[in-house]
């Protein structure tokens, strides 16, 4: 490996770890898991409009499954109560179309990230630029910290501001306000929110620090 080309390939692993990690933790956020601990948090909000425990976790895992899965909206639109009422209204509809071309971009990012990565580790492994490899990661390690902090400090000082803030970059108009006594909103109130955006925070930065303070360099 030509040296003079090192510094730029370690910056280009500097630049793929933010998007790796905070995807990473997306994805593992992305499962059935979540919501089986979420709705068994203390003090999680009852649904005042009939939803037992059991049924949020019926329902919201299916919608998950639609999030990651190949099918299209009829997977949720086909969806019936037990009276034979629709789960999900036209709004909501429009709504999931909408996360789940926003969810598959970002995995379509995650698996570029996660690719890129190991093949330029391996790179570096056999082209004798493993401790430039290391210090991209290191770098990427203290990027990452930088961005989450930022956004985690927007969150806390006020997360409605931030939850709005987060929808107009990633959704049109304002599809996805719903009424209380939606579906959506029953299953995945703004305390499900809150506690996924800090999980995630925790998930990141606990990625971010394990690199940038796991891999300093060797000294003798």
């Amino acid at each position: 490996m030509n040296e003079r080309f090192t510094p730029i390939l370690s910056w280009i692993v500097a630049l793929l770890v933010p998007f790796f990690l905070i995807l990473t933790g997306l994805r593992l956020l992305l499962t059935p898991v979540f919501p089986e601990i979420e709705y068994r948090m203390p003090a999680f909000p009852a649904d005042e409009y009939g939803f037992t425990m059991q049924d949020r976790l019926h329902w919201s895992k299916i919608a998950v499954q639609y999030l990651v899965n190949s099918a299209d909206i009829t997977y949720l639109s086909a969806l019936r109560f037990s009276d034979g009422t629709p789960v999900y209204n036209e709004r909501e509809l429009r709504h999931m179309i909408d996360v789940k071309r926003v969810v598959k971009g970002a995995l379509n990012v995650w698996y570029t990230a996660s690719g890129l990565l190991i093949l330029l580790g391996l790179w570096a492994w056999r082209g004798k630029w493993w401790p430039a490899y290391r210090r991209g990661l290191r770098r990427g390690g203290w990027i990452t910290l930088g961005i989450m902090g930022a956004i985690l400090l927007f969150a806390l000082i006020s997360f409605w501001n931030f939850f709005v803030f987060f929808h107009k970059i990633f959704f049109q108009g304002d599809t996805w306000l719903f009424l209380f006594s939606d579906t959506l909103i029953r299953l995945f109130p703004l305390r499900f929110w809150q506690d996924v955006f800090l999980l995630e925070g925790v998930l990141v930065l606990g990625g971010a620090l394990g690199l940038a303070l796991g891999l300093k360099p060797k000294t003798n």
